[in-house]
């Protein structure tokens, strides 16, 4: 069952109108969430992020709009799923029917999509740079909002050559992230990411990480811009998100990488995910 507003609804009674924003244009942000046991994964960290979202968007934040209350509805949407332990929760936020580019409203409908999460770490993972176009860097390209072409397209690519993702670059030919998550890469002891001002998602994942290898005073780490040779010469590359933790990379073109500090520090998120 799907959550359209408040009400629980089963997905064939769930009508959206042509005049949908985000169907129309694109004018919808949304969070990917885990829930473990009926416990919400670093919600308020997902929380805060799509109100700084909403806020730059310049949609209009219902009064109930509390963390309180959004919590309460996505784990009664999971309330009605089949039974599992592990889910992935998408909270959909679109303005409201109408308009052209100019919207009638900046009032918001929401949405919350449950679904099984079934995603394992894979022991062989290959990625190589989606070359055709570019993610461009900026502070729009770091909210998740519904505009994903750029990350279809090199889905469809990495399909096609037998690859697990690709590694997205900016119009200066940095690196941003990969399709659905953000990357690190490792060379001796310095640990670098693309800085946000790259055009990488402002991820929850990645400030976990990033939170995390502070405390360790074995590492440091560089959130900077990072060309595509740089991810060659590493001795390890990971990429995160809410729902896979931590995946290590094994293989970049004809590169294969160790994954012992990604284990490593997946042990330590595992923990947090517990905790938070």
């Amino acid at each position: 069952m799907i959550n359209f507003n408040g009400e629980l609804l089963f997905n064939e009674n769930v009508k959206l109108s042509p005049e949908n924003r985000g169907f129309k244009y694109g004018d919808a942000i949304f969070e990917t969430i885990k829930v473990n046991n009926n416990k919400i994964v670093f919600w308020e960290d997902h929380y805060f992020r799509l109100m700084a979202s909403m806020r730059m968007l310049r949609m209009k934040i219902p009064m109930q709009f509390t963390l309180e209350f959004l919590q309460e509805e996505i784990l009664k949407t999971v309330a009605v799923q089949d039974q599992a332990t592990s889910f992935r929760v998408r909270l959909s936020v679109f303005r409201k029917d109408g308009g052209l580019y100019t919207p009638k409203t900046n009032q918001i409908d929401y949405l919350i999509d449950v679904k099984e999460n079934k995603y394992q770490t894979k022991d062989i993972y290959k990625v190589d740079v989606f070359k055709d176009f570019y993610n461009y860097s900026g502070l729009l390209s770091t909210i998740k909002t519904n505009n994903r072409m750029v990350n279809t397209l090199a889905s469809i690519y990495a399909d096609e050559n037998d690859l697990d993702n690709c590694v997205l670059i900016n119009e200066k030919k940095g690196v941003v992230e990969v399709t659905n998550a953000n990357i690190f890469i490792l060379k001796g002891n310095v640990i670098k990411t693309p800085a946000l001002s790259e055009g990488c998602i402002k991820g929850i994942l990645r400030m976990k990480v990033i939170d995390t290898i502070a405390k360790n005073k074995e590492y440091s780490l560089e959130e900077t811009s990072i060309s595509p040779f740089e991810i060659q010469k590493a001795d390890e590359v990971f990429i995160t998100n809410a729902i896979i933790g931590i995946q290590p990379v094994t293989n970049y073109k004809k590169k294969k990488f160790n994954v012992d500090f990604a284990n490593k520090i997946s042990k330590s998120l595992k923990v947090l995910e517990v905790t938070s």
